[in-house]
């Protein structure tokens, strides 16, 4: 997989710097063409000569290389070399860049040039114990591995510090062979479809101030768009209220209640290639909103009664009026599942839909895995294995990819 691969190497101020150069002689021994960019403070590890010695290349430090003698190359290095790797790989990936990654800041060459890259993006973060495991660090993991990043967890052992637990650098063999997993699934066969999909929950007003919703956190429909950008489609992402990132190269469409959603579902369906529903949608909203805020009339316990009507079934009617795009439904289940979840799929003539099951440990509402079983129109029933929601969407655009050919 890596042979005549374009690798940019990321290399941060960690002591696991001094082990980098293994990494690039490894690259290249696979047959890959490796370009290194190393942020100032990792050059109190390892020279940037030795790693310019390895990788045949030039290596670039700093986010105004001053060997670029030609003004306007040092300011468009980062775009030419985003726009010409197949893979990113940070490492060693300090706290310090996580945090950086996490909130979109560019003040040294790899950071800004993880902004620019096209291509996926692997982490590998390599600290101290108690650095690693402070909550301020794994929230900074939480939100790249949302934004779509493929994070390779630390190895246990002796640290530098003399501490002994998670945060070695894996070994180098590890490495070569999760980048090259990651070259293995990072297609481009999604070039020039259009793709909608729909995410998070739908909010059904009761008045000014409450309403009726569901904890949907929209992190699957997210992770679906953000693969199918990186594929090469474009991306059409329809999202209720959430707190995630809009993934790269993706028109977001902010809405709030069921009728929003069917409002922009239908207007976007018309010219789409393939439409994939992960919207947890509200099946029933208040008959009657009130103008102003309902008032607790007594201290007693008094039941309230509000009247719900059904909203309009936004996947039955894409089903309906539209027969020419690729159609995929998710159904969430506590009992039943898969009878209730083949029901859905034969009466909505969907091409498959993903199942998952409530309640079930690792898979679920704000969950970063899932754990989903894909049931095709001819009646195939696939299981997957617990992964992260953005291999689980990558599963599923596998499978939209092979109907649209």
């Amino acid at each position: 997989m890596l042979k005549n691969k374009h690798i940019v190497l990321g290399v941060t101020g960690g002591i696991a710097a001094y082990k980098i150069p293994l990494l690039v002689r490894e690259f290249r021994k696979a047959g890959a063409d490796v370009r290194v960019v190393m942020s100032e403070a990792a050059c109190e590890f390892v020279t940037p000569l030795t790693l310019s010695t390895l990788s045949n290349n030039e290596v670039i430090v700093g986010t105004f290389p001053k060997t670029l003698a030609n003004v306007l190359d040092a300011k468009t290095w980062h775009i030419k070399l985003g726009q010409w790797a197949d893979v990113m790989l940070v490492a060693p990936a300090t706290a310090n860049i996580l945090a950086k990654l996490a909130n979109g800041l560019s003040d040294d060459a790899v950071s800004t040039l993880a902004l620019a890259v096209r291509c996926p993006l692997v982490i590998s973060p390599t600290m101290d114990l108690d650095m690693w495991q402070h909550a301020a660090t794994q929230k900074n993991v939480t939100v790249l591995q949302e934004m779509g990043y493929v994070v390779i967890p630390p190895d246990d052992g002796e640290l530098a510090s003399g501490l002994v637990g998670p945060g070695r650098l894996p070994e180098i063999g590890n490495i070569v062979d999760a980048v090259a997993a990651v070259l293995s699934t990072a297609r481009r066969d999604l070039v020039g479809k259009k793709i909608v999909v729909t995410a998070g929950p739908t909010y059904e007003p009761i008045d000014p101030v409450r309403f009726i919703g569901n904890r949907s956190s929209g992190k699957t429909g997210f992770a679906l768009a953000n693969a199918a950008a990186q594929r090469g489609a474009q991306v059409t992402l329809i999202t209720g209220r959430t707190h995630l990132p809009t993934p790269k190269f993706v028109k977001r469409i902010d809405v709030e209640t069921a009728s929003q959603m069917y409002q922009a579902v239908m207007k976007y369906q018309r010219s789409a290639d393939a439409i994939i529903m992960a919207a947890a949608v509200a099946d029933y909203t208040p008959a009657y909103v009130s103008s102003k805020k309902i008032k607790k009339e007594s201290s007693r316990e008094v039941a309230l009664s509000i009247e719900l009507i059904t909203t309009k079934d936004i996947l039955r009617e894409v089903s309906l009026k539209n027969k020419k795009s690729v159609l995929v439904g998710f159904a969430l289940e506590t009992d039943h599942a898969v009878t209730n979840a083949k029901k859905k799929l034969k009466e909505k003539k969907l091409d498959f839909i993903v199942l998952n099951q409530a309640g079930k440990e690792g898979s679920g509402f704000d969950s970063d895995t899932n754990i989903v079983t894909i049931i095709a129109r001819n009646g195939k029933i696939e299981k997957l294995k617990k992964m992260m929601k953005y291999s689980v969407a990558q599963e599923i655009l596998n499978r939209v990819s092979k109907l649209l050919k």
